[in-house]
Order: C-alpha cells, then sequence, then structure tokens
C-alpha cells in the first residue's frame, strides 16, 4: 500500500498507526447506553480506511446502519515512550478534524459478544480526514469546538472541554503501551450526537473556527 501524507503537515510525514478512543465524552458514552470507562478504551483503525477531502464513504454491504462520528484527530510528530502528561503537548505536530464512521449493528452485535470492534469501524473508507493545521495555530486543545453537517442540518455540536480524558492524558496513556511515532494519528472520541448516513448524503466536519474543515460524501 501506498503511503498516505497527512494534508496540511510536512510532505515527508505519512501516516503510521491510527489509534481511536471510545466513550471519551460522557454524554455519548450516556446515549449508547455504554458505561463511563476509568481509563481511555482504545481501539485501532487500518491506514485502508484513511479518505480526504472530497472522498467518499461507502456504505458497506455487511451493513444496515451506518453511524458518522465527528473527532479531533491529533498527529504525532516525534518519537516518544512513557512519556508524561507534562511533556505530551511536544510530541504533537498538528490537529485536524475527523469522522470516525462506524457499522453500528455490526458493534453492536461485536458488544453482545464480547467481541473487538475492528469489523465496525474497520471498512474502507471509514476514516475521513481532513486537512491538518500545525500546533502552533491552536494555543489550547481543550477549547476547540468539533461540528458535523448532514445535508445542511448540524448533527453534533460539542467542545473538546468535555472531554473524559484530555489530549495531554491520551497521548501519555498510549506511549505507556505503544511506542508512538511520527505520523500516528488519534481519533480523540467524539461527542453526542451520533445518527445514520446514507447514500447520497452530503458531510461537512468542522473544528473551531474553520480551521480545519472535512467535505465528504456518501455512497454504496
Amino acid at each position: 500500500m501506498s503511503k498516505k501524507p497527512i494534508p496540511g503537515l510536512d510532505p515527508e510525514l505519512s501516516v503510521n498507526s491510527i489509534f481511536c478512543i471510545g466513550r471519551n465524552y460522557a454524554k455519548h458514552a450516556k446515549e449508547l447506553k455504554n458505561v463511563v470507562p476509568d481509563q481511555p478504551m482504545v481501539f485501532l483503525k487500518p491506514v485502508s480506511a484513511l479518505i480526504f477531502e472530497g472522498d467518499s464513504i461507502v456504505i458497506p454491504e455487511q451493513s444496515k446502519e451506518v453511524h458518522h462520528e465527528v473527532e479531533l484527530v491529533v498527529a504525532i510528530g516525534k518519537t516518544g515512550k512513557n512519556i508524561p502528561e507534562s511533556k505530551a503537548i511536544n510530541y504533537i505536530r498538528g490537529y485536524g478534524i475527523g469522522i470516525d464512521v462506524t457499522a453500528r449493528d455490526i458493534q453492536q452485535k461485536a458488544k453482545e459478544k464480547s467481541h473487538p470492534w475492528s469489523v465496525a469501524k474497520g471498512f474502507d473508507t471509514f476514516a475521513p480526514l481532513s486537512h491538518f493545521v500545525k500546533t502552533s495555530a491552536i494555543d489550547d486543545p481543550q477549547q476547540l469546538d468539533l461540528q458535523i453537517e448532514v445535508n445542511g442540518e448540524i448533527r453534533q455540536q460539542g467542545n473538546t472541554r468535555d472531554m473524559i480524558f484530555p489530549v495531554k492524558t491520551l497521548i501519555s496513556y498510549l506511549s505507556t503501551i505503544f511506542t508512538l511515532s511520527p505520523g500516528d494519528l488519534i481519533f480523540t472520541g467524539t461527542p453526542e450526537g451520533v445518527s445514520p448516513i446514507k447514500s447520497g448524503d452530503k458531510i461537512k466536519a468542522t473544528l473551531g473556527d474553520h480551521l480545519a474543515e472535512l467535505n465528504v460524501s456518501v455512497s454504496e
């Protein structure tokens, strides 16, 4: 598979691993009737799930209920292991907006059997990603608005201040398990308001005051 550069950042910085955080906003956990975790809940997406501005989310034939989940995405810029929270921000290269697309019906069946979520989260096109802004453009990653519109209707609105585990905690925690490397992405969790998407939908996700914007369509 060819390397995928991270839009807006250094051309030589390509995507490495994609780490995702589940249930990182209390109201989202509540809307799905999930228990709020006492430590970050981590899952992975394959690089093949990535798409970018102007691309299409493809609804897989295996699912009848696919949802959008808008998220702040963090790009790691240097290698780190056992990173203290006080130094975590120094490892960030940039910020973007992404959508954790989820086959909710497949995920629910997996949860009922205590199986992993990899299939529900990992289909091709299930990780739309915007261009990124460099770290210097954002003073505080815990004061950012997130929004997603479907066909002009606002579906999700939130702010990163409501994260259960802030960005610095996520980076520190992940680095105790994995060696973080340049090009790693962290999808940091979604606020409440997730809902289904269907073929023909037009989706716009925004970070802050249009610091980053993502426009994708939905097809079958």
